[in-house]
Parts: structure tokens; C-alpha cells; sequence
């Protein structure tokens, strides 16, 4: 259990403002992928896939933060959940 503590203090101590990021990112995506799961049969997609596009730009600021190669990864979530959210809010 010290490992895990020590790795949350270790990222909270290294930059708070990805940390808060993170953490919000992670409940956000939580949300939408449980969503999607109890939904699966009528999927919620005005619930999840807004839930998704704001979990992906918070991981995209996260990433950029810490200088994670992760970045190119999340762009990508980011690019394909701003597609779905045209898709179904704009066009």
C-alpha cells in the first residue's frame, strides 16, 4: 500500500495542476465507460460521448504537462471523441 501512496504524493508533489487534472479525467472517463456499459443495448451517447471528448481534452492537457509521449495517444482519443461529438450535437 506505501508503493501506491507514495506514487499519488510523488505526482501531486510534481505538478498539482496535472494531478487535479488526472484525478478529474479518470472519474469523467469512469462515468462515461460505466455509462456506455449499463447502456450498451440503448446506448446513452448524448450522456457519454461528451463525458469522453472531456475526459480526452483533460488527458491531452495532463499529458502535455508532465511531457508524456502519451500525448500523441490522447490527441488521438481527442480528435475521434470531437468527431463523434459533431456527429451527433452539430451536423
Amino acid at each position: 500500500m506505501k508503493p501506491v501512496l507514495d506514487f499519488f504524493k510523488r505526482s501531486y508533489a510534481t505538478d498539482r495542476t496535472a494531478f487535479y487534472a488526472e484525478i478529474t479525467e479518470t472519474i469523467v472517463l469512469m462515468v462515461a465507460s460505466g455509462t456506455l456499459a449499463f447502456t450498451i443495448l440503448d446506448p446513452a451517447t448524448k450522456i457519454f460521448v461528451p463525458l469522453y471528448l472531456i475526459g480526452s481534452l483533460l488527458g491531452m492537457f495532463s499529458t502535455y504537462r508532465r511531457g508524456s509521449s502519451a500525448l500523441i495517444m490522447v490527441c488521438w482519443f481527442t480528435v475521434m471523441n470531437l468527431f463523434a461529438f459533431v456527429q451527433l450535437f452539430i451536423l
